[in-house]
């Protein structure tokens, strides 16, 4: 389905759609979905003067005492839920979010990526992106806050077509194409219970708001399959965790890839070179970002394919950014796979700040260290030492004091919503860190 291209055609879609209701959507600041509803009658109305809404319920939107805020319909993304068929059709609509003056809220997750998409236009650069999203089916007998249990017991690239697990993930498909979106890949991935689900890369911000979409739908199919999705970067010990390898490239104005020279030995552009080191300069403040929750740490340990260490390379699964291998005419495919963000962070504020940090590096012209072909997992800290090879931050509260010290990661988020994140999940951290774990009692209980 292609993007409609204003509000006239979407009206016509909405009549020829027999839509009875729209979901007008956005995100908080850590990428909860939000919703009110209108009827159709009403989003003329919606798109010329705005939806009010009350900001100060909406996490990191606005204090009580300004609280007012205005929804504006993007209808380009305007899409029909398919799995509302049989009980009267609702179509989805993604917003932006105005203060009552009629200005971008500076609150608003969209409204930062727009802002740094516009940074790298006046750069002459389009910055496009590619997830790969890794999720759990869950066992929801006895509901979702139960201990997880995988509905599966497949495995990497596993081929079973008859358990329910592998009939959702083909339904998913079938719902996320009738969207709109383009799924390159959907396979069962390395963990039980585990999948993936590859969308063709797009402009950051159209790819932003297709992981909301996703995670959305994903979430919907699951249900009607009596299953739960979690997309929580680790929620079982000792198998691998779910990531987010997120894929990056510059295009320049006239659509050439700004990440390709044939004459390299890895087929890099100098601005290539650059955005990468870029990433790597900031990698540990940005972690903080791209890989939000106290539970991001679990799954960025040693041992289950997650990246740990700060370095680059082309065939090293174990480096923090990759260099995917692009054979001959397949040139406009350059990119930089970036695989330490997970599915659990806010898209609209993971690209910004990806970004921001690439374009910090072009900026200074960095230059990135060697790369590291060999498997980092097995280096000794002799070695990482002398490769000066950094880690990530172990855990969410390293991670968010490396984030007080970048005033370019700053930058990006802007004022109000760096103070709110940081505030957020300071919280976040301090109520973990005076938790009683059940391995606590376990340990000590008796022992101590």
């Amino acid at each position: 389905m292609n993007k409609p291209a204003d509000l006239k055609e979407v009206l016509a879609r909405i009549k020829q759609d027999e839509v009875k209701v729209i979901t007008l959507q956005f995100t908080d600041v850590t990428g909860t979905l939000k919703s009110v509803n209108i009827p159709p009658s009403k989003l003329e109305e919606a798109v010329r003067v705005g939806v009010w809404f009350d900001g100060s319920s909406i996490e990191g939107f606005a204090r009580i005492y300004e609280s007012d805020m205005l929804l504006i319909p993007d209808v380009t993304t305007y899409t029909t839920l398919p799995w509302t068929k049989e009980t009267g059709k609702v179509a989805r609509i993604l917003c932006d979010v105005y203060t009552p003056a009629g200005e971008p809220f500076e609150g608003d997750p969209r409204y930062i990526l727009k802002r740094a998409l516009q940074r790298a236009g006046d750069m002459g650069f389009i910055y496009n992106t590619g997830p790969e999203i890794e999720f759990f089916l869950f066992k929801a007998e006895n509901g979702p806050v139960a201990r997880p249990t995988p509905f599966d017991t497949g495995s990497y690239f596993d081929s079973s077509q008859g358990d329910l697990a592998a009939q959702a993930r083909r339904e998913m498909m079938f719902v996320l194409e009738e969207m709109g979106l383009e799924v390159e890949m959907a396979h069962h991935e390395v963990a039980p219970g585990q999948h993936e689900i590859n969308i063709r890369y797009s402009d950051a911000l159209t790819c932003a708001d297709n992981a909301i979409t996703m995670k959305y739908a994903v979430r919907s199919v699951a249900q009607k399959y009596g299953l739960y999705a979690s997309f929580m970067p680790k929620p079982i010990y000792g198998v691998n965790g779910s990531g987010m390898h997120t894929h990056q490239s510059l295009f320049d104005r006239n659509g050439r890839n700004a990440f390709y020279n044939p004459d390299d030995p890895y087929r890099l552009s100098d601005v290539a070179y650059h955005f990468i080191a870029g990433q790597l300069a900031h990698a540990r403040a940005l972690a903080a970002v791209v890989a939000p929750t106290v539970n991001s740490y679990k799954r960025l340990v040693p041992g289950y394919e997650a990246p740990v260490y700060v370095c680059w390379g082309q065939i090293n699964r174990s480096a923090l950014i990759r260099i995917p291998m692009v054979s001959k005419g397949r040139e406009q495919s350059t990119r930089a796979e970036l695989r330490c963000p997970d599915p659990s962070c806010n898209p609209y504020l993971a690209f910004a700040v990806m970004l921001a940090c690439g374009l910090d590096g072009i900026e200074r012209k960095l230059q990135p260290p060697k790369p590291t072909e060999e498997n980092v997992f097995e280096f000794d800290a002799v070695q990482r030492e002398e490769a000066n090879i950094i880690t990530l931050p172990g855990s969410l509260y390293e991670a968010l004091e490396e984030l007080k010290k970048d005033t370019v990661i700053q930058e990006a988020l802007g004022q109000h919503v760096y103070r709110w994140f940081l505030r957020a999940k300071t919280h976040e951290w301090d109520e973990y860190r005076t938790q009683i774990t059940p391995w606590e009692l376990e340990r000590y209980l008796i022992t101590a």
